[in-house]
């Protein structure tokens, strides 16, 4: 998921809130539609959709093979896109997707990677802004014996 950087909470589990209200599709509109999304989303995904097109009408492009593994689902909203690509291309999509991330200054989530890592633009670069704590030996007995 990329993501307009201001428009996301700076903490992690004020994050992952936003981005679970953001992944319930509420947007009063459709969300297959570009024209939606703000202009550094826009220049995103124009720039993505030529090495990962999209596979579902009305956005996706007709003379584009379907059989490549390269089309990929994209859900737009105002504030992110959402990419869904195929396991056969995730590492070409990744880097795509964050070094278009960094082009555009938007924010970038991995929304597959069980580290939970949420990268920001600074200073022209993209930057660890946080990400999932790894749990302490404490955290981790605290959970098993389910103590608050």
């Amino acid at each position: 998921m990329v993501f307009e950087p201001e428009a996301v909470p700076t903490g992690h589990d004020e994050f992952l809130e936003w981005y679970s209200r953001q992944t319930k599709w509420n947007e009063d509109h459709g969300y297959d539609d570009p024209a939606i999304a703000s202009p550094h989303l826009q220049a995103w995904f124009k720039d993505m959709a030529q090495s990962f097109p999209p596979m579902n009408r009305p956005i996706s492009l007709d003379d584009r093979p379907r059989d490549d593994g390269s089309s990929t689902d994209y859900a737009i909203g105002r504030d992110f896109i959402f990419a869904s690509f195929s396991y056969s291309k995730s590492e070409a999509a990744y880097m795509t997707v964050a070094r278009l991330a960094e082009k555009h200054q938007l924010g970038l989530f991995n929304a597959s990677s069980t580290g939970e890592e949420v990268w920001l633009p600074a200073g022209g670069r993209m930057a660890l802004a946080h990400d999932k704590e790894p749990p302490t030996i404490a955290g981790r007995i605290k959970s098993f014996l389910n103590f608050d």
